[in-house]
């Protein structure tokens, strides 16, 4: 039975739907990602983003730069020269807590490089993100934080980071 010229309406608009999700996947999977967008990272306009600017910190833009490569059905870190140059040298690193465990204040946790928008939501991809274990306890707080400690990077982690700073010591 042929379909109604009621129907012909509703799969026109499906079938366009379709060929335009299909054309977005299609140029998201060849067009190359701007420097400085992607994963974790905000434009500087955006309310979700209101880290200052500083000198004497490592700049997101090196971190999320790192390249990647596909080994055995892992995404593994292909680390480039920026970044091999921090490499168990003592870094600066400002970002905005990720608490691993409930409590005030903490010596292990995450930074990120944007601010957590809600609960459940991760602001990006593990080029966002640092592990910090400090010596001293830090306070949670929603602003952004200063760490500086021994920067490792690490090429086969097995929670799938890649950046680590370890003794770390809260700076104003």
């Amino acid at each position: 039975m042929p379909p109604s010229t009621e129907d012909r309406p509703m799969k026109r608009t499906l079938a366009l739907i379709t060929a335009a999700v299909l054309a977005a996947a299609a140029h998201a999977q060849t067009a190359p990602v701007p420097m400085g967008t992607g994963p974790g990272v905000h434009s500087p306009d955006s309310p979700f983003a209101p880290l200052p600017q500083r000198g004497d910190v490592v700049p997101w833009s090196v971190l999320t730069s790192v390249k990647t490569k596909v080994d055995k059905n892992r995404v593994l870190p292909a680390f480039q020269a920026e970044q091999l140059a921090l490499q168990q040298k003592p870094q600066r690193v400002q970002g905005f807590m990720m608490p691993l465990e409930p409590g005030e204040k903490h010596t292990h946790f995450l930074l990120s490089s944007v601010p957590l928008t809600c609960s459940f939501c991760t602001p990006g991809g593990p080029e966002s993100m640092v592990e910090v274990k400090t010596k001293t306890p830090v306070r949670y707080t929603l602003d952004p934080v200063v760490v500086e400690g021994r920067f490792a990077l690490l090429a086969d982690d097995p929670y799938g980071l890649y950046y680590r700073l370890t003794d770390g010591v809260s700076v104003k």
